[in-house]
């Protein structure tokens, strides 16, 4: 399927939103720091896949990129533009998608109406994804690797120049997991910049272009994929890689 090219002619006309500059970001909660001192910068694309124990901060890292958490000190600076005004041109897909209790096109179509964009878009979105066959089945009887496509269709709806994904494929079966992958390295292909949490190493190697791994709250390392995965520089990430207890 063909899909819009309304990301590009906007990026044409706007001032980017990337490259992402993250310094110095510190997250607590009360006296812990659960987010110490992060600092890393992203290109404007790729995968960049965010891996690291559980505990690290992964998730956390994520709700702060996009704006649905606040730092506690630190910048997240997209392009020119503060964290908070680029949230719209953003687009964040759950471990457990949240879909509305109406049809699988209606789910797209609130979208679509909500930013403003041709709803006529929706079968192609529903075709790409997969689910134009349960366009006016409920939405709650889908699956979970269909809900997940119905969400990265949500997700793609809005055009987003970023996404972020937050172990998406966690707990799906094998072929649900590498269709939500075709999905997402579709849209990177067309310029989505994508920031990926995952545990699943497989996945990570496949998708990956960099890695960013977190342990303890801080950047342990961020390195291209093509170095991180046959010699890490650091510690924790092999012993994480071996599939070692990372303490």
């Amino acid at each position: 399927m063909a899909m819009s090219t309304a990301n590009a002619a906007a990026g044409a006309q706007r001032s980017p939103i990337l490259p992402l500059s993250v310094r110095d970001l510190v997250l607590r909660f009360g006296d812990a720091a659960v987010l110490d001192g992060v600092s890393f910068d992203l290109g404007t694309s790729g995968c960049t896949m965010i891996m690291g124990p559980n505990g690290s901060g992964k998730s956390l890292l994520l709700k702060l990129l996009h704006g649905l958490m606040q730092p506690t000190e630190g910048q997240i600076l997209w392009g020119r533009h503060a964290a908070a005004d680029v949230t719209a041109r953003q687009a964040l897909v759950f471990q457990k998608p949240v879909l509305l209790r109406r049809s699988v096109a209606a789910n797209i179509d609130f979208v679509l109406q909500a930013r403003g964009k041709d709803r006529a878009r929706r079968d192609a979105l529903l075709d790409h994804v997969g689910l134009a066959h349960k366009a006016d089945q409920p939405a709650r009887l889908l699956s979970g690797g269909e809900a997940q496509r119905l969400a990265l269709a949500r997700a793609l709806a809005t055009d987003p120049e970023v996404m972020f994904l937050d172990e998406p494929t966690a707990s799906l079966d094998p072929a649900s997991v590498l269709a939500i992958e075709r999905i997402v390295s579709e849209a990177r292909d067309r310029g989505v910049r994508i920031l990926f949490v995952t545990h699943d190493m497989g996945q990570a190697r496949r998708m990956a272009d960099d890695v960013v791994f977190l342990h303890r709250g801080r950047v342990a390392e961020h390195s291209p994929a093509a170095e991180f995965f046959p010699k890490p520089r650091c510690a924790a990430a092999r012993e994480h890689l071996n599939g070692g207890i990372v303490v």
